[in-house]
C-alpha cells in the first residue's frame, strides 16, 4: 500500500481487536478470531489493529502476536489495513516488525513506551531507528506525557510515519500538537467514541474503537455522522454508546485501579452479540455479575438506537 493511501486509510474507524482464547486461556482460538474479524469486515470495518491493549498485547508471546496478525490477514479482503502493535526494546520491535511484514501486515503501531525512565532525545532516536528498520508504515501511539509534542514533531516528516494515535484526554494539547507538527500525518483520536466529536473538530480524521468489536454498525454510523458534520445524529449515537464506554473505564469490584473493566467488558459484549470474546488472561479479570447485568442493559440500549436517522 503506497504511503498516501496508507495515511488515508486511518481517516476511518480503527478496530482495536480483542484476542479470543480457548476456554482455559492457554492458547489463542484462531478459528474464533478469523470468524470475528470476518464478521467485522462484512459489517464494513476496514482498519484493524491487532495486538494492541484491547488485544491483550502484554499477555501474548511474540509467537502468538505474529500468529494473531496472520489470522487477521487471512480473515480480511484487500481493502483492509492491518496495523500490528509492538513494544519494548528496539531489537524486539524490529524483530516483530519483520515478522509482521512477512505475515502480511501493512503497518506497525509502536506502543506507548513502557520504560520507567525515558529521555526526549532517546525517544526521538528510538522512533527514527524503528522507521529506519522497516518498510511498514509506522504509527506512534501516544498514551501519556512521555511522548511529547517535540518528539512527534522531530520524527513527523519521516516518509513511513503515517499516523499518530493520540490517546490522551487533553484536547488543548491535541489541538496545539496538530498545529505545531510539520509532517503530513493522519491524526487518530485514540480515546474512542466518547470524544469523537471534540477531537474531529480539532483535526482528528479517525478514531479507534474497542466496543466496535461487538457493535460495529453503531460505531461506523457515528463516524459517518461525524464525517458529514451531522452533529445531531452523531451526538445521539455517541450518547447511546457512552454508558457502555463508562463501564469499561471503571475499576470493577474489589479494585482501586482505573479501567480494569476495559477488555473484559469488550469480550463480554462480544459474547452478547454473537462473536467469540471469551476469557481474559491474567492479570485481567472477568466482569463481576453486577457489571455483567449493567452491560446487558447498556448493550440493549445500543441495539435499540436508530443509527441512520437525524432526530
Amino acid at each position: 500500500m503506497v504511503r498516501a493511501d496508507l495515511r488515508a486509510s486511518y481517516q476511518d474507524v480503527a478496530f482495536t481487536t480483542a484476542t479470543p482464547f480457548e476456554s482455559d486461556g492457554s492458547t489463542v482460538d484462531h478459528t474464533a478470531l478469523v470468524d470475528n474479524i470476518s464478521k467485522l469486515y462484512d459489517s464494513g470495518a476496514r482498519q484493524f489493529v491487532p495486538c494492541g491493549n484491547t488485544g491483550e498485547y502484554y499477555s501474548l508471546t511474540d509467537e502468538e502476536r505474529v500468529d494473531v496478525v496472520a489470522s487477521h490477514v487471512e480473515a480480511v479482503g484487500p481493502e483492509a489495513t492491518i496495523t500490528a502493535g509492538a513494544a519494548g526494546s528496539l531489537v524486539e520491535v524490529e524483530r516483530l516488525a519483520s515478522a509482521y511484514e512477512d505475515a502480511g501486515a501493512d503497518a506497525l503501531m509502536v506502543m506507548h513506551p513502557d520504560h520507567t525512565y525515558v529521555h526526549e532525545t532517546g525517544l526521538k532516536e528510538y522512533y527514527h531507528r524503528i522507521c529506519d528498520s522497516t518498510d511498514l508504515g509506522v504509527v506512534i501511539y501516544k498514551r501519556g506525557p512521555q511522548v511529547t509534542r517535540d518528539v512527534i514533531a522531530d520524527v513527523s516528516e519521516r516518509e513511513n510515519l503515517v499516523a499518530v494515535k493520540f490517546a490522551v484526554n487533553d484536547i488543548k494539547e491535541f489541538s496545539q500538537t496538530v498545529d505545531d507538527v510539520p509532517g503530513e500525518l493522519t491524526w487518530v483520536n485514540g480515546i474512542a467514541e466518547r470524544y469523537a466529536l471534540a477531537f474531529a473538530i480539532e483535526g482528528a480524521t479517525g478514531y479507534t474503537t474497542g466496543i466496535g468489536n461487538f457493535v460495529p454498525e453503531a460505531t461506523l454510523a457515528l463516524h459517518a455522522a461525524v464525517e458529514s458534520r451531522d452533529w445531531t445524529r452523531a451526538r445521539r449515537i455517541q450518547q447511546s454508546l457512552r454508558p457502555y464506554e463508562d463501564l469499561r473505564e471503571q475499576a470493577g469490584e474489589e479494585n482501586n485501579i482505573a479501567a480494569a473493566n476495559n477488555v473484559s467488558a469488550v469480550k463480554y459484549g462480544m459474547d452478547l452479540a454473537g462473536y467469540r470474546g471469551g476469557v481474559v488472561r491474567s492479570p485481567l479479570v472477568e466482569l463481576s455479575e453486577e457489571d455483567k447485568s449493567r452491560a446487558d442493559d447498556y448493550y440493549r440500549q445500543i441495539q435499540s438506537e436508530p443509527l441512520h436517522e437525524t432526530a
